[in-house]
């Protein structure tokens, strides 16, 4: 397996001063060490994966050095604008090393949403024109990062590796995590669903829906919910579409702070539609908890402004367990669209499972729910 130190210390040593991207579960170590020993200024842990191309780009054109852009490939979706429009050879020619995680490689075991995604991805970077290398365990990783940077520097392009699973050493993250809620995600859903009766829920991927899922079978209650899988930084919109679909059920979404972060323009469109049935719930834990607990923003984001100045109607606040029924009782008090911010803790069951029903089992059951 590659170390991140060492690998980290050879692109140091080419010339990277920046590293950017959103996490990958298959990328943690690596992440995890460039966070411990890099200062705010040199890693900065964007809020979509276009995002971090288009910073990438400045700082090469303000300081000449490179910098590396790190994603899951379910990431280059967002990221093609850029790389097509502006970084490509035939646009501004600006160099950069994408450092890609292959989730559903062909013959791995993933998740369904991963699957397709991994057996297009090498196609997608040969479409994209961008020279890809495969990065594994037994990798002579000096003389395969050494190459893909002389392609780089010398095509003023950008270069990709494609890195596949249980490639990096396990490193863990040093840097104390701020003080936080001792309560858990889980906790929060747990009061939730005490409180959503027969609303329909729409849930942002990752641990969210996993966890929803198997609260659902240990209550003995039927599988209805929405559970996005896939699609990261979608759920509130998709949850707008089904509320606009539906104007006669209360639609709940269980967002997450990374994924309401990555298209967080959602939320004036939301406010400018006025869905009067659809309560938008944050839990916040101010991490990407769910690809290795990498920190966002969000701990510092006043989402009681954004949300009003966005044409939200109603706005409150927990971080216990006790106030959860108290600020459901006054929500209802108003019309939506409201959000319900709820501070809460990292940390997540060692033993969590994942759906055990298809995407298409899951949807026609809350299609069945909904009407």
């Amino acid at each position: 397996m590659i170390d991140p130190e060492g690998f980290h210390r050879q692109m140091k040593a080419a010339n990277f001063g920046l590293f950017t991207g959103v996490p990958d579960s298959l990328l943690s170590s690596l992440c995890a060490y460039i966070d411990d020993w890099s200062s705010a200024s040199e890693h900065i842990i964007a809020a979509n994966e276009g995002n971090a191309i288009a910073i990438a780009m400045g700082y090469h054109l303000s300081s000449g050095n490179y910098a590396a852009v790190y994603m899951q490939n379910s990431g280059l979706g967002n990221a093609i604008n850029p790389l097509t429009s502006l970084a490509d050879t035939q646009v501004y020619r600006v160099p950069m090393l994408l450092i890609i995680g292959w989730r559903g490689e062909p013959g791995v075991k993933d998740e369904p949403q991963h699957v397709k995604q991994g057996r297009i991805t090498p196609g997608q970077l040969k479409l994209l024109e961008i020279p890809s290398y495969t990065l594994d365990a037994n990798s002579d990783s000096h003389a395969l990062l050494a190459q893909a940077l002389e392609v780089m520097a010398r095509t003023q392009s950008p270069v990709a590796l494609l890195v596949r699973k249980d490639t990096f050493t396990p490193y863990t993250r040093q840097r104390p995590i701020a003080s936080q809620p001792c309560w858990t995600r889980e906790d929060a859903l747990t009061a939730l669903l005490d409180l959503c009766g027969d609303d329909l829920i729409v849930s942002t991927t990752g641990k969210t829906s996993r966890e929803l899922f198997e609260l659902r079978a240990r209550r003995g209650e039927a599988q209805r919910d929405f559970l996005m899988v896939g699609g990261m930084g979608h759920t509130a919109s998709l949850a707008l579409g089904v509320a606009l679909g539906n104007p006669s059920k209360r639609v709940v979404c269980i967002d997450g702070d990374g994924s309401l972060l990555m298209h967080m323009g959602a939320l004036p469109v939301i406010g400018s539609q006025k869905p009067d049935n659809l309560v938008h719930v944050l839990l916040n834990n101010a991490a990407h908890e769910s690809v290795g607990g990498q920190p966002t923003v969000a701990d510092r984001v006043d989402f009681e402004a954004i949300s009003k100045a966005s044409g939200y109607t109603y706005y409150t606040k927990v971080d216990r367990a006790a106030a959860v029924a108290p600020a459901w009782a006054q929500l209802n008090l108003h019309r939506g669209p409201s959000m319900l911010e709820v501070k809460i803790g990292v940390g997540s069951r060692s033993n969590l499972g994942r759906p055990t029903s298809t995407p298409e089992s899951n949807k026609l059951a809350f299609m069945q729910a909904a009407r």
